[in-house]
């Protein structure tokens, strides 16, 4: 709803600060994109790995993103976050261990992970 302007990725900007070819980038983009958008179309089960921020998960209908700890404390810092956790106990449900298995935050144990 509402008038939203989506801004195009700046592939050369992501290509400075990965020390790759823009080509590169762009191909990596695409190639992970195409195959979101295979195993979607066929109901797989997915779990997209965002280094050092979480796991995006989609299950069916049901989509979540489960971060790392250590992701949330540098984003909020550690006093923040202690507190918030405290007066809202679902916060950590959101929060994923980095040595998880990753197929254990799914309801089938099956998953397709993203690298």
């Amino acid at each position: 709803p509402g008038n939203k302007e989506l801004e195009p990725l700046k592939y050369a900007k992501v290509a400075t600060a990965a020390s790759v070819s823009r080509q590169k980038v762009e191909s990596c983009i695409q190639g992970t994109t195409s195959l979101l958008s295979h195993c979607l179309g066929k109901g797989e089960t997915i779990a997209f790995v965002l280094r050092n921020v979480g796991v995006f998960l989609v299950e069916g209908r049901r989509v979540q993103m489960r971060f790392y700890y250590d992701f949330l404390e540098r984003m909020s810092g550690k006093k923040n976050l202690e507190r918030a956790a405290f007066k809202v106990p679902q916060l950590l449900k959101m929060v994923v261990s980095r040595v998880i298995p990753i197929a254990s935050l799914t309801f089938y144990g099956r998953v397709i992970i993203f690298p």
